[in-house]
């Protein structure tokens, strides 16, 4: 079991109900056998980055190509256990982004996601749960942007609003980014 993210779940201080609730989950997942790769088909953990500029005024968002809206950065650990190192691997990829620099190594979020049955290279993937560490990164919002066209077809800053205003998926606009950017300003 990775001492390190045990450490950092059990540590977590919940924000709100939902991150009550999901808790317990996370750290019960890591018991289960492949909780870290693909493998495990009904959950494994990923870990997404809340990427805010240095004045916390900009939010970086993809335009993600399978759930068709502006989103966060982030991705599978695929067997790695320290999930900021794979936040942040995450966010170069799917931005080009060079400078990075996390506010803190302690889990910025937590998030049990539900992720519908879809295509991804020419592949069935059946719908599953991702147990979802988020981190907190501050970019150079002046660094040059790149897209990733396997995975996203836009990278671009947004202030807070309009991040909220690009989602087109009510539940991560309402119940997740919503409170990202209300943690965010109290940091």
């Amino acid at each position: 079991m990775p001492h390190q993210l045990q450490a950092g779940l059990a540590a977590y201080r919940p924000c709100n109900e939902q991150e009550e609730r999901d808790l317990p989950l996370l750290r019960q997942a890591l018991l289960l056998p492949d909780i870290f790769t693909r493998q495990n088909e009904t959950a494994h953990f990923t870990a997404s980055a809340w990427v805010v500029n240095p004045a916390r005024d900009r939010v970086l968002m993809i335009y993600h190509n399978i759930y068709k809206s502006w989103s966060w950065t982030g991705g599978h650990a695929d067997g790695e256990t320290d999930l900021l190192a794979v936040a942040l691997r995450e966010v170069a990829e799917e931005t080009g982004l060079q400078t990075l620099q996390p506010v803190s190594r302690e889990l910025f979020s937590i998030e049990v996601l539900t992720v519908d049955g879809h295509e991804k290279r020419g592949r069935y993937i059946p719908s599953h749960l991702h147990l979802n560490c988020t981190y907190l990164i501050q970019a150079d919002d002046t660094e040059p942007l790149r897209v990733k066209p396997d995975e996203n077809s836009g990278v671009r800053w947004f202030t807070p609003q309009g991040a909220l205003d690009a989602c087109t998926e009510p539940w991560m606009r309402d119940r997740i980014y919503q409170k990202l950017i209300r943690k965010a300003g109290r940091i």
